[in-house]
């Protein structure tokens, strides 16, 4: 089981024990060690040592079922050669300048860059304590530190013999070194093991992991929220007479922001069925109103004249003259619709009063996002908002958006509740998939230019996309009014392609829209390896070699890429001319190699067995990088064999998983995943084994029937799925 407490709680309830030692960054930015039993408020630990030798890592990111809580921790144990079995995790406090994510500059989890921001951060945290521990003991034992080796959570020097908690109390007088020595690769115990149990399995296997969902507190009510049923309306007037005859009601009351009403009741279920019950008149003057097709239909009217150039150096004007003397083109159009996130567990949160403000029970992605956007509904500073990170089930970046949706929909319930006792919100499966945030429609146009010899001469390449960040917190990534987010995966592709134009267009609509698990990559990375097999097919080539061709190994990146697509050729023993289907992609800077095995029996698709190579720099933890692979496929399969968020006059027609499904588990295939050795830092994994997943069995399905399927979900090609 995991405990959580604020940085303040952390440290007072410590100093009531015996001394502990703490390791981490302090308002210098550096490292520092200290105690409890010295208050160091200016210190933020990244471990803990407590008397009785037990380590505490504390974790920056949260976990969602990613891995985290085992990768971070692996680092720290590896530098301060731990024992395994007795270092335990806790979740950071928020603070976003102790505790920020490195490569946003913000608190939070996402992108796949836990483990490559904090790489070094916390091996040098470990290190900087292992440090600490020997000298104590060095001064403890009087012998040289040179005669003490750790193991396994032992000094040990001549007939000396003990574990870290005999030191913490002279270890928390020294002072911590600000760079230390770190490992060498060959010097690995618990880094690139593929023994070490993950760290959540105990408490999610028994029961005992809190999640968000899980919280419980004295007195504390319920809330439920009718939102509008289409996207952008506001309250105009309700009436809660109906709600009234519902056991357990307590009362209904408008949100501040007339985004909803919320109804307060004794239990969840009181709260679903008083909000059910609630009649009301809603203006949707502001609303969104179009049915999918017609918003289709503009996507891709704004194909025809895209507002942006993303390339500048090789403008769209600019092709076009090349295209026209080219002497064989490639045409393709692609649709993508909405998708919905659908995490196990929905969005919940519960806000509870405290002497200094509130508190904050999520499992939070974001707590840069949420502390201050609850405080500014609650009248209050930041430092008043406590935030209590729990284990989250699931997100896929729904827990991350920008508005902090759930949370500030929490604290506008908690004020008009009255503010005396915790409330705990509470959406339904059905509020999420009607009413949540989605991974935006899109739509390609794609023109391709080929020479009498087959060699690409040019491309025309354009998207219309809403924009996920513009307008939000996170405004400060787009450059030149290029949403990046919106054309990654083709403004970056790996491939040495001439002439290459990129246009883009923002689609304008209130559907909200979020990352979604690979964000711009889900609908970039099938179009460009579905228009490279189309090449392969047009030009007679096989789709490896010439994607090998494509990449002459000048940069890094495609250097990583050559060897993640051989190791699959060569676990899956390809053969050109085998009707199977091949893609790869890069992306947040994984490069993913997929070959894909199907049987096609008339309209019946079956996916028997996907082979994976990933190239993600020094290999953590491998069992959880072959589960990221792994689930990612499973969760691409999701999204494109049927799954879509389709709309009716502004309404979402999809309410639950009858007609929003799941993989099922007969339709997951069998999944080899092969991991590239390699000494690089780490790179991310929970997102890049979904990108190149869709289209490998998109081209396998047109190895075997001539078929490309351009329009997802697959369904609409008039295929069944088994």
């Amino acid at each position: 089981m995991t405990i959580n407490v604020s940085r303040r709680g952390f440290l007072k309830a410590s100093a009531a024990g015996t001394t502990a030692l703490l390791v981490g960054v302090n308002a210098k930015g550096v490292l520092a060690a200290g105690s409890t039993a010295s208050a160091a408020t200016d210190l933020n630990p990244f471990v803990k040592i407590d008397a009785d030798g037990t380590v505490t890592v504390i974790i920056k990111h949260f976990e969602m079922g990613q891995g985290t809580t085992t990768g971070l921790t692996t680092l720290v144990a590896e530098e301060l050669d731990a024992d395994w079995d007795a270092v335990a995790i806790d979740f950071a406090p928020a603070n976003t300048e102790r505790y920020k994510n490195l490569f946003f500059g913000a608190q939070g989890t996402g992108g796949s860059t836990s483990i490559a921001n904090s790489f070094m951060q916390y091996r040098e945290a470990g290190a900087a304590a292992r440090d600490l521990l020997v000298r104590a003991a060095a001064q403890k034992w009087g012998v040289d530190t040179s005669s003490i080796s750790v193991e396994n959570g032992m000094l040990t020097s001549g007939g000396n013999s003990s574990h870290f908690g005999e030191f913490v109390t002279i270890a928390a007088t020294l002072e911590a070194i600000e760079k230390p020595t770190v490992k060498t690769p060959d010097q690995f115990k618990l880094i690139g093991s593929e023994k070490l149990h993950r760290k959540d399995n105990t408490g999610k296997t028994n029961g005992t992991a809190m999640f968000a969902m899980d919280v419980n507190l004295p007195g504390m009510i319920y809330a439920a929220i009718m939102r509008s049923p289409k996207f952008g309306g506001t309250v105009v007037s309700f009436d809660d007479s109906g709600a009234k005859d519902v056991g357990g009601f307590i009362a209904a009351q408008v949100l501040p922001n007339k985004a909803g009403v919320v109804a307060f009741g004794k239990n969840t279920w009181a709260a679903f069925q008083a909000r059910d019950a609630l009649s009301v008149e809603w203006d949707f003057s502001a609303a969104e109103t179009r049915s999918t097709d017609a918003m289709m239909a503009d996507h891709k009217a704004m194909l025809e004249t895209p507002q942006f150039d993303v390339n500048h150096e090789v403008p769209l004007a600019s092709v076009a003259p090349i295209l026209a003397d080219a002497a064989t083109t490639i045409d393709a159009e692609f649709d993508f619709p909405f998708l919905a996130h659908a995490p196990l567990e929905p969005e919940n949160c519960t806000i509870e009063p405290t002497e200094n403000g509130v508190r904050v029970h999520d499992g939070c992605q974001f707590p840069t996002f949420t502390q201050p956007m609850v405080a500014a509904i609650l009248e209050l500073d930041p430092s008043q908002v406590e935030v209590k990170t729990l284990y989250a089930g699931g997100s896929f970046g729904r827990r991350a958006n920008a508005t902090s949706d759930y949370n500030t929909e929490a604290a506008m319930a908690f004020a008009v509740s009255g503010r005396k006792v915790p409330v705990k919100l509470v959406w339904s499966r059905e509020d999420d998939i009607k009413g949540g945030y989605y991974r935006p429609m899109s739509a390609h146009r794609a023109k391709i230019g080929l020479d009498g010899d087959g060699k690409i001469i040019g491309w025309d390449h354009r998207v219309a996309v809403k924009s996920i960040v513009k307008g939000t917190p996170m405004a400060g990534m787009v450059q030149n009014d290029i949403d990046p987010t919106s054309a990654e995966g083709v403004a970056e592709s790996l491939y040495n392609v001439p002439n290459f134009g990129i246009g883009l267009s923002d689609f304008q609509t209130p559907v909200p829209i979020n990352w979604w698990r690979s964000v711009g990559h889900t609908h970039t990375g099938f179009v460009m390896e579905t228009l490279m097999d189309m090449v392969a097919t047009q030009t007679g080539q096989d789709p490896i070699e010439m994607r090998l061709s494509m990449l002459d190994g000048g940069t890094a990146n495609q250097a990583r890429m050559i060897e993640a697509i051989k190791l699959v050729r060569d676990i899956s023993g390809w053969k050109k001319g085998d009707k199977r289907g091949f893609a790869s992609h890069l992306s947040f800077n994984t490069c993913v190699a997929v070959v894909a095995d199907i049987t096609v029996e008339e309209t019946s698709v079956h996916v028997n067995k996907l082979f994976m190579a990933v190239e993600c720099g020094v290999a953590i933890n491998p069992d959880v990088i072959r589960a990221q692979m792994e689930g990612g496929a499973g969760f691409a399969l999701s999204a494109i064999l049927r799954n879509q968020i389709t709309l009716t006059d502004g309404e979402v027609d999809q309410y639950n998983f009858p007609d929003y499904e799941l993989l099922r588990n007969e339709e997951m295939p069998e999944i080899e995943v092969a991991i590239v050795p390699s000494n690089n830092a780490p790179t991310g994994v929970g997102e890049p084994g979904v990108p190149p997943t869709g289209p490998a069995v998109a081209n396998a399905i047109f190895a075997q029937t001539g078929k490309r399927i351009m329009d997802l979900p697959m369904t609409k090609a008039g295929f069944d799925f088994v």
